[in-house]
């Protein structure tokens, strides 16, 4: 009897140790999934964040844009268009123009904040010439990956502006900017500074080496993801068929929550969303993401692990 409740209480240690090695496996398999979706997250909206305002020549307070759904165009500013709001965000109670709340797929998920993002994709091209009246970008490289309905930046030390391809020769690699014709279409061929939508607007003439790039605008959200939880979402501007369409993106899983707070030029303390009185002093934002583990049971609460993580990013072309 006695070697048995020995042997008892030795089998019971051993089942105790392997079970709270288990758990420990399990707890550091979760946390570790946890850090590697932070560092996942950060990077790319950091990536984002930092680049928010570029146009590649540094003029962040002179923009021409002729778009037709932009701030000049006469119709509403579609958000994607506005290079004015190169940052812009919303509490989680506000109305984001660029994603719809609600309980679908990749909707957002009410309660938690969002924000936008324009600039410029990558480093660009250079311009061999421009014919201001026929309303035509030589280009100087070999080739481009522009399209017709791509929304491009061109640049040089005095200004910067927003228009549509509305057409591209591959053989020659020229960019035609003109009116009349395209969604949402130029309201001008003149891309001086300040914009005048009519059909010759304010003449101006972009010199040699003058920058051209695409458009980048983004929007980072918490949506609804295809299995029932919530993700980190990005949805950026593609051309499909000559048209600028929203593409919504699943980044990260298992991201359940983002709060952000931004910092204005000269200021020191952070400010939600609705607190901010001019977006164009923003010059940093602090993003606050919740996120969970895959595995579940693997938190001292027999719960999903869960660990909240924040970043601070300086807005690198608003920074002197």
């Amino acid at each position: 009897m006695i070697a048995m409740v020995l042997g008892l209480v030795v089998i019971g240690g051993v089942v105790s140790v392997f079970v709270a090695n288990k758990q420990s496996y399990r707890t550091n398999e979760a946390l570790s999934q946890v850090q590697d979706h932070g560092r996942t997250a950060f990077e790319f909206l950091a990536r984002d964040i930092r680049m928010a305002g570029l146009t590649g020549c540094g003029n962040l307070n002179r923009i021409a844009n002729v778009l037709n759904n932009g701030p000049n165009g006469g119709s509403a500013t579609d958000w994607f268009a506005d290079f004015a709001n190169s940052i812009i965000g919303y509490e989680g109670n506000q109305t984001d123009p660029a994603v719809a709340t609600g309980t679908a797929e990749a909707e957002r998920v009410a309660g938690t904040d969002s924000f936008q993002l324009v600039g410029i994709e990558g480093s660009g091209f250079s311009v061999e010439s421009h014919q201001p009246t026929s309303a035509q970008f030589k280009i100087n490289e070999a080739s481009t990956d522009f399209q017709v309905g791509d929304i491009v930046v061109v640049c040089d030390p005095d200004h910067a502006a927003v228009m549509q391809i509305t057409n591209y020769n591959s053989s020659n690699v020229t960019v035609v900017h003109n009116t009349g014709t395209g969604t949402p279409g130029n309201c001008s061929k003149g891309l001086g500074f300040p914009t005048q939508c009519t059909a010759v607007g304010n003449s101006y003439e972009f010199g040699p080496n003058s920058q051209i790039a695409k458009l980048a605008s983004t929007a980072w959200y918490i949506g609804n993801n295809p299995v029932g939880g919530r993700s980190l979402y990005r949805i950026d501007i593609i051309t499909s068929s000559g048209v600028p369409t929203e593409r919504a993106t699943e980044m990260v899983r298992n991201v359940t929550d983002m709060q952000v707070t931004y910092i204005t030029d000269g200021g020191t303390t952070l400010q939600d969303a609705d607190a901010v009185s001019d977006w164009a002093l923003v010059d940093a934002a602090r993003v606050e993401l919740t996120m969970q583990s895959e595995m579940e049971r693997a938190g001292t609460d027999q719960d999903v692990l869960t660990r909240t993580l924040s970043t601070t990013v300086a807005v690198r072309n608003r920074v002197e």
